[in-house]
């Protein structure tokens, strides 16, 4: 705000305050999610921290069918994993929603966003890491306790492709569904084990499930795990505004240089990608990227370094790593 001829910072209450009344033009904020009850829960994380932070701001959430929820077969089909955002972008383009509240490893990083949205906030990262969940009545704790041919229960051809490399000798089938019904199939004894995200289970109250933990060594994350992200439109300037007061700026230099690593390599819904970026204890950005054949026992790896202030350089320089090392050979021998 100009005070004199000089920009002066507004205090979040006062921007709170400023942008309120054009924000929700009386009707109040609406928020848009898949209709998964972890997708309902993250919506609602949100709405409770700008609940917080505008006292009295009256808060919606809306859970919107993808085409991707009602499809029980192959992502590929259906253009990938943008088939989960499609529908709730177009509500967000339309003015049917104000924001869209997203898992940011769903959201495709090979395509630009849709003109006219922006990410403008995201959360503070909760836990990266994935691990196996066995059936209620099992007695098993560990990945090593599962028997040659057991069935492993995953969605993600990133997760199966390193599963691959500890223990192919493990049936690794695909299962889709929330994880409400992941978690109703496997006490059914449809597979032995799942593994899921940690992160996942907590949001839906369910973190007790949680059995071996898996490393990142063992099991790189996907990009953008354990990220809630924010989206809105570009020409709604409260709106911007009163986000950025809930945006995280570790977590935003994070996910920028992991998706730029994922935008470079050019991979599809079916090529195993990992990559995972954090801050070092002095300050350097470092990013980890990985890329398998679909059975994980092929892979290139690469870790860079870079200055905080420069996430989307890092992302480049590591995806031109990658691919340096034979990555396109790896993702180009993967059919779509």
């Amino acid at each position: 705000m100009p005070v004199n001829g000089r920009q002066v910072e507004q205090s979040p209450a006062t921007i709170a305050a400023t942008y309120l009344g054009r924000l929700v033009g009386g009707r109040g904020l609406r928020l848009g999610s898949r209709t998964s009850p972890m997708a309902i829960a993250q919506a609602h994380q949100v709405a409770g921290l700008l609940g917080s932070l505008v006292p009295g701001l009256a808060v919606s959430v809306s859970g919107i069918q993808t085409d991707a929820d009602q499809w029980a077969g192959d992502l590929a089909a259906l253009g990938g994993k943008g088939a989960f955002v499609k529908t709730i972008d177009r509500a967000l383009l339309l003015g049917e929603i104000d924001a869209a509240v997203h898992c940011m490893k769903d959201v495709p990083g090979d395509v630009p966003l849709p003109a006219g949205l922006v990410f403008a906030a995201y959360l503070p990262r909760e836990d990266i890491r994935d691990c196996l969940v066995f059936p209620l009545s099992s007695t098993m704790t560990t990945l090593a306790d599962l028997p040659a041919g057991a069935r492993i229960g995953t969605s993600s051809v990133r997760r199966k492709a390193q599963l691959g490399r500890h223990r192919p000798d493990l049936a690794v089938h695909r299962i889709r569904g929330n994880v409400n019904s992941r978690l109703l199939r496997l006490d059914a004894g449809d597979f032995d084990a799942l593994v899921l995200a940690r992160a996942g289970l907590a949001r839906i109250g369910y973190a007790q499930r949680a059995a071996e933990t898996f490393d990142t060594d063992m099991m790189c994350p996907a990009v953008g795990a354990g990220v809630i992200g924010i989206q809105c439109r570009t020409d709604d300037k409260g709106l911007l505004e009163l986000l950025r007061l809930i945006d995280d700026a570790d977590t935003r230099r994070h996910v920028e240089a992991e998706r730029v690593m994922l935008h470079g390599l050019q991979g599809h819904c079916n090529s195993p990608i990992a990559g995972h970026c954090a801050t070092t204890p002095d300050g350097q950005l470092a990013l980890r990227g990985m890329v398998f054949t679909r059975d994980g026992g092929e892979f290139v790896h690469a870790m860079e370094w870079g200055p905080a202030g420069k996430p989307a350089e890092l992302g480049a320089y590591l995806a031109g790593v990658l691919l340096r090392k034979g990555a396109r050979d790896l993702i180009m021998g993967i059919p779509h």
